[in-house]
């Protein structure tokens, strides 16, 4: 770690130990140092090449449409949790737990699907974009785990009613629950501090979260620039697992 970076981290430790409802809001980038590809990098999913946009495979009318080669294009790149890479909990992950465990972190809200945060011992998770951890069917409502979908041959269909089960996540063309922005909402504007960290907020209406903070511990962690580090308190360029890793709990 450089020169730069130990200064920044040593800030961070200091609002840290001085705050005690921290809310974390995290994108890809969390993931990302666990081996999971994310959307818009040079080595994402949109800058790979199939039949068709990873965009529109992942849209509400082509499941509709065309489940078959979703659930092609689900299982091979997306549902990556138990298979032979098995993403595993990295240093965010786990030290964000221990913060949460430590009474300092009251919420993680983010937009991954890939359940890392649960992996690692997190307990009140708000995720935005659902986790592929949940499935149902889409004609009796009855859940499925992981392991079902992964067993399935192509399309997973329900064993109760034969209905096409679906994963829970949010697909492009649908909207976000509505319980889930309500809480993360409510835990952002009683925060006294918000970390912010591997996203480039630009994927609303999530990114619009950051506009219910009301406090000064605002703290961007990105390895790239961000559009609103202009209203920071801090702001800090670098692998966030390697920023967060480097903060003592007490």
């Amino acid at each position: 770690m450089d020169k730069e970076l130990e200064k920044k981290v040593a800030q961070l430790q200091e609002m840290i130990d001085g705050s005690d409802n921290i809310v974390f809001f995290g994108g890809a980038g969390v993931s990302t140092e666990s081996g999971i590809p994310d959307f818009r990098s040079q080595d994402g999913l949109y800058n790979q090449k199939y039949d068709y946009p990873p965009e529109t495979i992942l849209s509400h009318s082509f499941f509709m449409r065309n489940t078959a080669e979703f659930y092609r294009f689900y299982k091979e790149k997306i549902l990556l949790v138990g298979s032979d890479m098995d993403p595993k909990p990295n240093a965010a992950h786990l030290k964000l737990a221990e913060l949460e465990k430590a009474g300092k972190l009251k919420a993680v809200i983010t937009q991954n699907i890939d359940d890392l945060h649960h992996r690692a011992g997190s307990k009140t998770i708000y995720e935005l974009h659902g986790t592929v951890t949940r499935n149902f069917c889409m004609d009796c409502d009855k859940e499925f785990d992981v392991e079902y979908i992964k067993a399935s041959d192509g399309v997973p269909v329900c064993d109760s009613c034969g209905g096409i089960v679906k994963p829970d996540v949010v697909l492009y063309e649908e909207g976000l629950d509505m319980y889930t922005m309500e809480q993360s909402i409510k835990a952002i504007s009683d925060a006294d501090m918000l970390i912010i960290g591997g996203t480039s907020l630009v994927v609303y209406p999530a990114a619009g979260l950051i506009d219910y903070y009301r406090g000064n511990k605002l703290v961007l962690i990105n390895k790239g620039t961000t559009g609103r580090e202009s209203g920071a308190d801090l702001v800090i360029n670098g692998p966030i697992g390697e920023v967060l890793g480097a903060i003592k709990v007490n």
